[in-house]
């Protein structure tokens, strides 16, 4: 039984650094992209999924490419706005029961079946993260965006989370308690941004990105 689980693991092993090293291989020429999270959940006809659709268009249009996690929904709009725009729109699909399907607006679409590379590929990847309204699956994906940044695992991005009525008791809950209880540090709060308007998601990113370019200029000169 102990011979089976270890050849299991290590096939799991094999079968996770295969998908990282495909994903890194497929976005080589992929630059300044912005990983757009949200649920699968919501519909066309949602004032979320039009304001992605027009904050990835902004973005393209600011010369950012669109990464998402390829399914239905947020991710849909995210890669929609981008492909009509004309960008580079990324997919990193993974089969779920509320995602049976890829969305069809993927110019490079990668398939994957473990979490972990995934996610990597996101972080390894990203200038910035859009946080819209979603589930478990979009807090797990902000979280981790925090926890790296927060602790330096990451390259430092901004983290802009879109629609105010939707994500302020959260917010809240982080200033209270949190940083309250002392768990966090006030220069925690700072890691993130709260906004409705996609012409101010934009300048965030675009600032973020601009001040992240100096710093590697300067460290560069060092």
């Amino acid at each position: 039984m102990a011979n089976l689980r270890a050849t299991t693991i290590q096939g799991q092993i094999k079968e996770i650094s295969e998908e990282l090293a495909n994903a890194a291989a497929h976005l080589t020429e992929v630059t300044k992209a912005v990983s757009i999270f949200g649920s699968a959940r919501i519909k066309p006809d949602s004032e979320y999924y039009s304001k992605t659709i027009q904050i990835s268009k902004k973005l393209v249009e600011a010369g950012f490419s669109i990464i998402s996690g390829g399914g239905p929904g947020i991710m849909e709009a995210a890669n929609r706005g981008c492909y009509e725009a004309g960008g580079t729109s990324v997919g990193l699909n993974i089969k779920l029961p509320f995602e049976t399907s890829n969305n069809p607006y993927q110019s490079h679409s990668i398939d994957f079946k473990y979490f972990m590379p995934r996610k990597t590929t996101f972080f390894m990847n990203s200038w910035a993260y859009i946080i819209l309204p979603g589930g478990f699956g979009t807090l797990d994906e902000l979280f981790e965006a925090l926890t790296l940044i927060q602790t330096g695992k990451a390259n430092k991005a901004p983290i802009v989370f879109v629609g105010k009525a939707f994500w302020q008791d959260l917010i809240l809950f982080f200033e209270k308690n949190l940083l309250g209880h002392g768990y966090i540090s006030p220069k925690d709060l700072n890691l993130y941004s709260l906004t409705d308007c996609p012409d101010e998601v934009v300048r965030i990113v675009t600032e973020g990105y601009l001040k992240n370019q100096e710093a590697e200029h300067c460290l560069g000169l060092c």
